[in-house]
């Protein structure tokens, strides 16, 4: 079955959907890098850099998928920056309408696709009245999708991170009924941590590393085992030069902790929710964002390399990632971790 993904950034979400045994023909986003990467880990698909606000590009899409025979499945990740807790939430963005571009394409293409599904953060269900979803659930039933949506916990799902996504999978009315969610793998006690994601990685105690690297130790965890299932080698896994200022700040955040940990006059340039936040060994992550300057490695006294974070959103490590340093962490942190798009394409197989 082939698949669509709008909004696809490097495309971690039909990542997880090619590992479920989908073709994922195309990728669409107005970030060239990004789609560099998408088409360097996406076996024979395309990528192509499009302003989705724009009908003339709506039109390209739609004429090049008709000319391959459609698509069945659509997915999409429009840009949540209105929604989010970490974005400006302003009511009137463009950005939060970007979903109606999804629409627009189900709509013209020729065949119909069997399903179309929106991710975004939780914060779209509930911030101006819940206006986004009231949208997006309209839309669905407009163009005659059954639909559901719901909050998932990536932990969960595998995922070594503590991050929570919204989901709307809408099917094809005249031929499916409503789409049921898969069910959760793992319980609190079972999670993957910190440790077991990354604890086998060069540890660049001493240098920065090199742009590829062999792996120093065999597969700590079975986790380790299925990121390394395709690699001999590890990429994008080089360290940060810090000054010894900040080394020393970070030195005194304890397994865990935050800037609230740190002693009085001591990393006073930042004070925020997230700043100085060391990770725990023995637990997820917390929530991978697209900097890389507030969360450190939970022993050693740094931010985590491109390849942790990669691993901590469950990218295997034959995924690899192109651009700047800056633009690979962006691209990391912008995903829908692959393993959350492999759950929910395995449920969409037993259906379609």
């Amino acid at each position: 079955m082939k698949v669509l993904d709008l909004f696809s950034g490097c495309g971690g979400f039909s990542y997880g959907f090619q590992e479920a045994g989908f073709n994922v023909v195309l990728g669409i986003d107005n970030v060239k890098v990004a789609l560099d990467t998408f088409k360097y880990n996406h076996t024979n698909s395309e990528a192509f850099v499009k302003d989705l606000s724009c009908d003339v590009s709506i039109k390209e899409i739609v004429k090049f998928l008709d000319s391959q025979g459609g698509v069945d499945i659509i997915i999409a990740g429009p840009p949540c920056q209105g929604f989010s807790l970490t974005g400006s939430r302003d009511e009137n963005d463009e950005r939060n309408e970007l979903f109606y571009s999804v629409f627009k394409i189900a709509k013209l293409l020729k065949i119909k696709p069997k399903a179309v599904i929106i991710e975004n953060v939780p914060g779209l269900a509930t911030l101006y009245k819940g206006k986004a979803k009231i949208e997006i659930e309209k839309n669905f039933k407009k163009n005659k999708y059954t639909y559901n949506s719901n909050i998932i916990y990536a932990p969960n799902f595998g995922v070594p991170q503590i991050r929570k996504r919204l989901f709307f999978v809408g099917l094809d009315k005249e031929n499916y009924g409503t789409f049921e969610f898969p069910t959760e793998i793992l319980k609190k006690e079972n999670y993957v941590t910190c440790e077991d994601a990354i604890s086998d990685l060069p540890t660049l105690e001493y240098d920065l590393g090199v742009n590829q690297s062999k792996y120093s130790t065999e597969p700590l965890s079975s986790y380790q085992q299925k990121m390394r299932k395709n690699s001999k080698i590890i990429n994008n896994h080089i360290g940060t030069q810090h000054t010894d200022l900040v080394k020393d700040v970070i030195s005194q955040v304890p397994e865990g902790g935050n800037h609230k940990d740190l002693p009085k006059g001591v990393g006073e340039s930042r004070k925020f929710n997230e700043a100085w936040t060391r990770y725990h060994s023995k637990k997820p992550s917390k929530t991978i964002d697209t900097g890389h300057r507030n969360h450190f490695h939970y022993k050693f006294n740094r931010v985590p390399t491109v390849r942790e974070n990669a691993r901590l959103q469950s990218f295997p490590d034959d995924f690899i990632f192109l651009g700047t340093k800056t633009q690979q962490y962006k691209q990391v942190g912008n995903a829908v971790p692959p393993l959350l798009g492999y759950h929910i394409a395995m449920r969409l197989k037993e259906i379609l």
